[in-house]
Order: C-alpha cells, then sequence, then structure tokens
C-alpha cells in the first residue's frame, strides 16, 4: 500500500505538469492548449473581466492555507509519534560507497538494514513537514493580514481546485514512504484506546531530548536544505510584504510597479522565492527521493508558466516597466 501511494502522488506530479510543458512549446498548433491552461491559471490582475464566468474571490486564497496547516499538522504529529513509538533514535548511516554518494549526501545501507532504513525516512519525514509547517503557517497569517485583495479579484474554479489538491499532495509527498504505516499507528492506538479506555492505557514517557535528537543528528544535507528554505523563505516575506503594501497605498484597481527586494531582478519573486523553498527539499533529501524531485519540477512549471504571463502583463501596462527585469528566473526566463 506504501508504494501504491507513492505511485500515485508521482503520477499525480507528472499528469499535472506533462500539460504544462507541452503547452509552453512555441507553436501556433498549441496555441488552444495554452490557452486553456492560462484561462484556469489566471488570477487577480491578469484576469480580463470578461472571463468571470465559473470564478470565484481570489481571498478563497486563504482556503489553500487553512487546508494545508490542517493537513500538515495532522501529517507531522501523525509520523512523529510513528518514529518516537516505533523507530526511536537513528543517526544517518555513514558508510558511503563512493566519493560521489558523499557529496551528494547519499548513503548506502548495507544488505539486511532495511530496518535501519525505515528509521531514517520516518525522521527525515518528519524534518521535511516541519519545513513545509513553517511555510504553510506563514502564509495562512499573510493570507488573513498581509494580503488584502481587491473585491474584483477572482480566480478560476478549475485553479481553486488544483490549489486544494496541490497543499494536500505536496505534504504527503514529503511523507509519502511512511504515510500508511504512521496511520496504521494512530488508527491502532486510537481502536486501543476506545477498546481499553484511558485508564488501562499503557502509560508512554516522552523524553523531550528523544524527540528532538534524532531529527538533529540526521546529516549535513538535511541542516543544508534548512539554510536554502530560510533563504527562500525570507525573500518569499519580503516580496509578499511589498506587494501588500501596494494594496494599502492605492485605490481599488490601480496597479504600480513593484520595487525592492528580489523585484529589482524578477517580475515575479514571490514565484522565484517559492521554486527555492521546495528546491531546499531536494537538497535537503540529497536528491534520492524522486516523488519530491517530481513535485519540485511540477512547482517550476507551474509557476514559470503563470510568470511568464505576468511579466507580459506588466510590460504591456506598463511604459516605464524596467526592461531588466527578467519574467523568474535570472538570466534565464
Amino acid at each position: 500500500m506504501e508504494v501504491l501511494l507513492v505511485q500515485l502522488l508521482r503520477v499525480a506530479w507528472i499528469a499535472g505538469t506533462l500539460p504544462i510543458i507541452i503547452a509552453s512549446i512555441p507553436t501556433p498548433k498549441l496555441s488552444w492548449l495554452r490557452r486553456t491552461l492560462l484561462g484556469f491559471a489566471k488570477r487577480g490582475k491578469i484576469i480580463h473581466s470578461s472571463s468571470q464566468k465559473f470564478t470565484l474571490p481570489q481571498s478563497f486564497f486563504l482556503h489553500f492555507y487553512a487546508v494545508a496547516f490542517l493537513w500538515t499538522t495532522f501529517l507531522l504529529v501523525t509520523t512523529w509519534i510513528y518514529a518516537y513509538r516505533m523507530v526511536p533514535l537513528v543517526t544517518e548511516p555513514f558508510s558511503y560507497s563512493t566519493i560521489t554518494s558523499y557529496l551528494t549526501g547519499g548513503s548506502t545501507f548495507r544488505t539486511g538494514s532495511a530496518k535501519l532504513r525505515q528509521r531514517y525516512v520516518a525522521w527525515e519525514a518528519v524534518f521535511l513537514l516541519l519545513l513545509m509547517e513553517v511555510q504553510v503557517l506563514r502564509r495562512l497569517y499573510e493570507s488573513i493580514y498581509v494580503f488584502h485583495y481587491s473585491p474584483s479579484a477572482r480566480m478560476h474554479i478549475i485553479g481553486y481546485l488544483t490549489g486544494l489538491f496541490f497543499y494536500v499532495a505536496a505534504p504527503s509527498s514529503l511523507c509519502g514512504d511512511c504515510a500508511l504505516e504512521s496511520f496504521g499507528l494512530l488508527a491502532n492506538l486510537v481502536t486501543e484506546f476506545i477498546v481499553k479506555g484511558k485508564n488501562q492505557m499503557q502509560a508512554t514517557e516522552i523524553e523531550f531530548w528523544q524527540v528532538l535528537n534524532p531529527i538533529i543528528k540526521l546529516g549535513w544535507k538535511h541542516w543544508i536544505g534548512a539554510a536554502v528554505f530560510l533563504w527562500g523563505w525570507i525573500h518569499q516575506l519580503r516580496c509578499h510584504k511589498i506587494l501588500g503594501s501596494l494594496r494599502e497605498s492605492r485605490q481599488v484597481d490601480e496597479y504600480v510597479i513593484p520595487r525592492g527586494d528580489w523585484f529589482e531582478i524578477v517580475s515575479s519573486p514571490h514565484y522565484l522565492s517559492e521554486i527555492v523553498i521546495y528546491a531546499s527539499f531536494v537538497v535537503a533529501t540529497g536528491g534520492s527521493n524522486l516523488t519530491i524531485w517530481l513535485l519540485f519540477v511540477f512547482v517550476v512549471a507551474n509557476l514559470a508558466f503563470a510568470a511568464v504571463e505576468t511579466h507580459s502583463w506588466y510590460r504591456q501596462k506598463f511604459e516605464d516597466y524596467p526592461s531588466s527585469r527578467f519574467a523568474i528566473i535570472p538570466f534565464i526566463l
């Protein structure tokens, strides 16, 4: 079942990425697909007033992060309980087959070390979910207190449903290799509580250091990943503050050129920082998790596709728009 869940997540990311890549091919024969996907992806300032069918208020973005917070918190707590109860204290194996393996943060497990690997995977999932929790908590806060969406700002219902799916599937991808086992343990504990009652349950002593120590000992690549995450997280925070401040200082449908931080080099720096954040998950796993790679590729394809349209809108809207700015990736796109 664990393998089936991982395969379903991989298929979902591939199915979401391929149409975007195909639509990005510059050929007139695919213009219909490009228009269709752009129609689903457009929101806020770039959605035309004549395209209001099947749309929802952009303020519904709040739903994404409320769902993400609840689901990520559930996965984090469940996975942490599983890691603590079933696979206690573990450090990263330090037996590397080659210098290349060492430099990429990979590790080689000896024959018969499947149990050791499962312990490592469980605590790694806890680490990744902690990062995700920090991200969705900030996004939830920003949706409530930073962004002031215009009453006229809309998004397509397909984009809305895609966003809800993303914020369920993304955290699930970070713990897919041990999610079902974690759910199984939680179900057993709940069943035991119902059958035996609180007084008959075996007491579990939780030592604070044993809850944190395995995470601290995971390995260098995880902390490099955390540093990359923090870098992207801080810049996204700054860029979102800039966007939020623009809404406070102008009329309802008046737009100005954003300036400051990464806005000086790209038109959608909040998308660029999002890519950096998801790249940190790839770094933290040493590039060894295919599901997380596919998640990252989807994020890049989706955000780059939207950023190109936003960049085009800015250039058409403002005659004095800085010509040195790229759409999303400096010197590339």
